[in-house]
């Protein structure tokens, strides 16, 4: 009889993860490019002792009751809204995540998608495949905003955040930051100064999202908030989706309230297609890829199954978001 633990992985992951646990476990994997459906996962999960997760799985309360053997969910993510951890606290289940792993990836692409918005990068790729540029150089052609000696504002100044602010260092930009806690080192390291939400948001040239999606950050970049943006501002997020209300960001770009945005999340996704912000020019888009790098991605990868590993061999993982117990 096998008496391998079992373990169900979402997704494929990169190698070097999957490695990892087929060494010591049997390995129950998803291959399909869609994610499984909710009830797929409780379908696998049944005789599970680990389950690695995507943002993407939704484990609520009922996909945890529906697997007895559980001992971890190894979330391949730093976020973790899609987990229901009271749930998974009340049955000892651990819960892991991929902290530092993606920060510079993460911080990278935010500094991507700020330059793409405001160099119109993706806008003169699109010139030019459509035969649009007739004349070699016009001193017109093509105008973006500056980055250098401009504000960019920080909203969340944890790992990802203090990372982008480094990078805006970079190109002498003016630091300001929103955060609920001092940080005093950042502060020192970067001449990043705490301010409140509205004064960084009026003040800032940029404004870049970097925190978790919770009770107090969903909506938060509404309406009224974006109001208090320059008409001149730029916002950049690869936070969560429902942090911005959609809605209230669309009328805003239509209306050039301010000068654009650059999101690689959104409240639903997939975005679907006939998303009003897909028809906008002031806006950058990309499909939730900021830590889409190989070393990155591998990272990660052995970071799940290493705390995978760790609990099912009675030891305690790395990476502890909910402690639980062997």
């Amino acid at each position: 009889m096998d008496n391998k633990k079992r373990v169900f992985v979402t997704r494929e992951i990169l190698p070097e993860g999957l490695a990892i646990l087929k060494k010591k476990f049997d390995v129950d994997l998803w291959t399909d490019y869609a994610p499984p459906s909710k009830d797929t996962i409780i379908e696998h999960i049944k005789e599970a002792d680990a389950i690695l997760t995507m943002l993407s799985d939704k484990i609520d309360s009922e996909v945890i009751e529906a697997a007895p053997k559980l001992k971890v969910i190894s979330q391949l993510a730093v976020g973790y809204d899609n987990i229901d951890l009271n749930a998974a606290k009340k049955r000892g289940i651990y819960v892991t995540n991929t902290p530092d792993a993606l920060t510079d990836a993460s911080a990278d692409f935010s500094f991507a998608l700020m330059l793409a918005i405001t160099r119109r990068v993706v806008e003169a790729d699109k010139y030019v495949r459509a035969g649009k540029w007739k004349v070699a150089w016009h001193p017109t052609m093509m105008l973006g905003a500056p980055l250098h000696g401009t504000t960019l504002g920080i909203i969340g100044a944890g790992r990802i955040g203090q990372a982008m602010a480094k990078r805006g260092r970079g190109f002498d930009m003016k630091i300001l930051y929103y955060n609920r806690s001092p940080k005093p080192d950042f502060e020192k390291e970067c001449g990043a100064q705490r301010v409140d939400l509205d004064r960084l948001l009026k003040e800032s040239d940029f404004v870049s999202l970097h925190v978790p999606l919770n009770e107090q950050t969903l909506g938060m970049i509404n309406a009224e908030k974006i109001g208090l943006m320059k008409k001149t501002a730029y916002l950049i997020s690869n936070a969560r989706g429902p942090v911005i209300d959609e809605k209230a960001l669309y009328e805003a770009l239509k209306n050039k309230k301010i000068a654009g945005a650059a999101l690689d999340v959104f409240c639903k996704e997939p975005i679907k297609k006939n998303n009003p912000l897909l028809e906008l020019d002031n806006i950058v888009v990309a499909p939730h890829i900021s830590s889409a790098n190989t070393t990155t991605r591998a990272k990660m990868s052995v970071m799940t199954a290493e705390d995978i590993t760790a609990v099912l061999m009675g030891k305690e993982p790395k990476n502890i978001v909910v402690k639980g117990s062997f």
